[in-house]
């Protein structure tokens, strides 16, 4: 049967519903999302997930803003336990999930950055999703299962509010879900908090004494059961001056700029301004310090 004698057949009626259909379809198109770019890993680096109306996907992130290693001062110890751990995970070993927690500022997010291109060569590839999109955290580690690189699930800032739900998916991947992470994924979240959710007075009333045994409430442990599923748990503090003053001057060298004994004087006057000492200060006073005298140059 030829496709005459197919057209000769369908009835009025279902012509014309189909030729609506058409004209409906052909408006609608122009209002649908375009399929999810293909994302080639062995030229991308880093994604970031992006939310759509239906789906989300990876959009690749062309520019990069990961600070040289050299620049990372004041937190060696910081250092060196993150690295070793993401050594081990790019190298195909046993390694902890990584939760950083501390002061405001102080390199929590710009370590977990500065190790991507230090590590791109062994395979280390970067997943940046924000905190309400953790509820897609299956979706994202189902779309690189497979892989033959190493990737870091990245989450800055990293914290809760009572009655958010963005918590259970990634308390269920660290620990807890019967599926599990793929291998080729480690989840590294940075966080002003130390126990990621909110703390309330009235939680402790509920805690029982047992002799010389404390057992916490049902909500306290709820909230530190999160942090706890991270196997590799850091804490950053407040700089001191000299801290503060060594890593301004070596923004200053970074940024192609010459230290001198005004800079010291303005990098003090800069961080008082500002209420406080840390690295992201010490960058800005830098960036400033250094526009500065290039245009008197």
């Amino acid at each position: 049967m030829n496709e005459d004698e197919i057209a000769y057949q369908v009835s009025p009626e279902l012509a014309i519903l189909l030729s609506r259909a058409n004209e409906f379809l052909a408006r609608l198109e122009p209002w649908l999302p375009p399929p999810p770019p293909r994302v080639v890993w062995k030229t991308t680096l880093a994604c970031r997930w992006r939310r759509g109306p239906v789906r989300g996907w990876l959009q690749p992130i062309e520019q990069l803003n990961c600070p040289p290693w050299a620049a990372l001062l004041g937190i060696d110890a910081q250092k060196k336990a993150v690295e070793r751990n993401l050594r081990q995970f790019v190298a195909g070993l046993p390694a902890n999930h990584v939760l950083l927690t501390g002061s405001r500022g102080c390199g929590k997010s710009s370590l977990i950055k500065a190790l991507l291109p230090r590590l791109a060569k062994r395979g280390l590839r970067m997943i940046e999703v924000d905190k309400d999109d953790l509820v897609h955290l299956p979706d994202i580690v189902a779309g690189i299962d497979g892989q033959p690189y190493r990737f870091v699930v990245f989450t800055d800032d990293l914290s809760f509010e009572a009655g958010e739900a963005a918590y259970k998916p990634l308390k269920a991947a660290l620990d807890g879900s019967l599926a599990g992470l793929s291998a080729n994924v480690l989840i590294c979240a940075t966080s002003n908090r130390r126990h990621l959710m909110p703390e309330y007075m009235a939680e402790n009333l509920v805690t029982e004494y047992l002799g010389n045994e404390v057992h916490p409430g049902e909500s306290t442990e709820e909230k530190v059961s999160l942090s706890d599923r991270f196997g590799l748990w850091l804490s950053f503090y407040p700089f001191d001056q000299d801290q503060y003053l060594a890593i301004a001057e070596g923004w200053v060298m970074e940024l192609g700029g010459a230290w001198a004994e005004s800079a010291r004087l303005e990098a003090l006057q800069w961080a008082t301004s500002r209420g406080g000492r840390s690295g992201r200060i010490a960058r800005q006073f830098a960036t400033d310090w250094v526009g500065r005298q290039g245009l008197k140059r």
